[in-house]
């Protein structure tokens, strides 16, 4: 692929995910957009069974894309067919797919199952948008571009090879091993209002979380082997000074 296709490939991947990470933060926050984690979907009424089924497929659709496209041999895999150099651009333009289909698909369970108002409900939504934050900053704290596949096509276009990876852990990795699924969790449980159908969804993204850390774990160990056992054994996986491993 002639370099300059693969940086325009590579930078409209990157586009197309940051439009969809924002709308995801509408979309669970209930701000802004039209349709969110508790409004829009279709119109009358919804058999429960097929709402459940419907929601849980999205989301496992997007779990498998993430967690199936994320492992070595995959990566191995499909650069057979494809140039390394946009292998991380593709991941991250599926993923963005994969995560549209879940805010397009989903549907509403409104049921209230508690409600908090008042300061302290500002207060649960300011959380919401700062677990967001931690995200974002969490990805500019290892690598931001190189993560979203924007320096490997660059780099590529100028005519430079990628420096190798080295083991950091910079300001919140000194506190929790994954500082980015923690921003996740309290975006996604710090409601002020939770309905039945934004407590599927934060539950089976915090069951995918957990089966995340442990198969980023596992390459992690592969990649640094005894410095990232250390680690493990220094600082906890999500709670700072909890759930260390031995």
């Amino acid at each position: 692929m002639p370099a300059i296709f693969a940086l325009i490939y590579g930078f409209a991947s990157y586009a197309i995910f940051f439009g969809t990470f924002l709308y995801a933060i509408g979309f669970t926050t209930g701000l802004v957009v039209p349709k969110t984690i508790d409004i829009g979907g279709p119109e009358g009424f919804q058999p429960l069974a097929e709402t459940l089924l419907i929601n849980l497929a999205v989301l496992s659709i997007f779990a498998v894309q993430h967690s199936v496209m994320a492992r070595k041999p995959f990566k191995r895999w499909i650069t057979r067919f494809l140039p390394a150099t946009i292998e991380r651009s593709t991941y991250v333009l599926l993923a963005s797919l994969a995560l549209m289909l879940v805010l397009w698909q989903w549907r509403p369970i409104p049921t209230i199952l508690w409600e908090v108002g008042g300061t302290a409900g500002t207060a649960l939504l300011a959380l919401s948008l700062a677990g967001f934050g931690i995200v974002l900053i969490s990805t500019f704290l290892i690598n931001h571009f190189e993560l979203f596949g924007l320096q490997q096509v660059i780099l590529n276009f100028v005519g430079r090879e990628a420096v190798e990876q080295k083991f950091r852990t910079p300001l919140l990795y000194k506190a929790v091993r994954h500082p980015l699924y923690l921003g996740f969790v309290i975006a996604f449980w710090a409601a002020p209002v939770m309905t039945a159908g934004h407590l599927l969804f934060a539950v089976v993204t915090t069951g995918y979380i957990l089966v995340g850390i442990a198969l980023e774990e596992r390459d992690l160990i592969d990649a640094f082997g005894d410095e990232y056992r250390r680690y493990r054994q220094q600082v906890a996986a999500l709670i700072p000074f909890w759930g260390k491993s031995s």
